[in-house]
């Protein structure tokens, strides 16, 4: 196989075009629901561009996007600490350690998402829905995070 000038060290393709291209390859692959190709294509600009927040929030919806809720919480965690004031960090971490079922972080980022913009219907429903199940639980005497054991 003749040797490619496509290929990055590692053998992997390099993506067309210019980093700021494949920004907006990969953020129509997310809106068009190709979550794992736009979670690709933000991994190697995340390699290009460490410092980006943009690339950063649009990885962290990839990957959430793409049911990997784990990567998607340490994804907006990093967010988080970059950006304490972001609102949709918050959310997207609360959101994140839900599906996780670690539901007081996630109550507890849904609620700094909510009071940071109570306008966003989405975070006043995901708040009360972690508080529901935080409420539930502990009436049954059931652990607050986890799976529950039967």
């Amino acid at each position: 196989m003749p040797e490619r000038a496509d290929v990055d060290a590692s053998g992997a393709p390099t993506p067309d075009g210019t980093p700021y291209d494949w920004y907006h390859r990969a953020i129509a692959l997310l809106d068009s629901g190709d979550s794992d190709a736009a979670a690709l294509l933000l991994e190697r600009l995340r390699e290009v561009d460490p410092t980006s927040t943009s690339v950063l929030e649009a990885h962290a919806r990839a990957l959430f996007d793409g049911r990997r809720y784990a990567e998607a919480a340490g994804a907006f965690e990093e967010l988080v600490e970059r950006s304490p004031a972001e609102d949709y960090a918050h959310y997207g971490l609360g959101v994140s350690l839900w599906r996780l079922q670690r539901f007081p972080q996630a109550r507890d980022h849904l609620a700094m998402a909510f009071v940071m913009r109570p306008e966003r219907a989405e975070y006043g429903l995901a708040l009360s829905q972690v508080k529901a199940t935080l409420r539930a639980r502990a009436l049954a005497g059931l652990p607050l995070e986890g799976p529950i054991s039967t």
